[in-house]
């Protein structure tokens, strides 16, 4: 054992592969210049815009390393990841706001979907369950978003990540609060 910078007893370094330090980096567009882009879109054509490369992803989507929405439809709406390293916490298996990321951002674009031009929403809340852990070995997810209700000042979305097998990890729940446009 020794001591390490903070104090704090260490195994000491075999100097292997696995003890090397890992870098990560990426680009992103800017956000505001991709939302004038898409601001005369309905919401279904701006998100498929966006699935086709036409407006780029926001910068969230490039952070957490998301491969991307693979499908939209009025309604609902298919995000993937690829789970790798850079999401894991402490305990070897990917944090849990990486899945509520996912799942807030397939709630939250599934009701995007059926938004005219002008109009956007917020999420009010998120409710999720976690099923079971994912890791480097998972393999590409796809996280499945539907709106279940939609009114003139809420909807409200559901969300599941499921493996390529069909296997579920975890299901969310959420409300957005709509703003019309030229309402106050």
């Amino acid at each position: 054992m020794t001591e390490t910078m903070d104090g704090i007893e260490g195994a000491e370094s075999t100097g292997a592969a696995e003890d090397a330090q890992r870098t990560r980096t990426y680009a992103w567009n800017d956000p505001l210049a991709s939302f004038a882009e898409g601001a005369g879109m309905s919401g279904v054509e701006y998100l498929r815009a966006m699935a086709e490369g036409r407006v780029p992803k926001p910068p969230i989507s490039e952070t957490l390393g998301f491969d991307g929405i693979s499908d939209v439809a009025e309604g609902r709406v298919i995000f993937t990841l690829t789970p790798a390293e850079h999401h894991y916490n402490p305990i070897g298996s990917v944090h849990g706001g990486v899945y509520a990321t996912l799942l807030d951002s397939a709630c939250g674009c599934a009701v995007q979907s059926l938004l005219p031009a002008g109009d956007y929403y917020t999420s009010l809340d998120l409710s999720v369950k976690f099923l079971r852990g994912m890791t480097k070995d998972t393999g590409q997810v796809q996280c499945i978003g539907t709106v279940t209700h939609m009114g003139r000042r809420t909807a409200l979305a559901e969300a599941r990540i499921v493996d390529g097998n069909g296997k579920l990890y975890a299901t969310a729940t959420s409300t957005c609060m709509i703003f019309r446009a030229g309402e106050k």
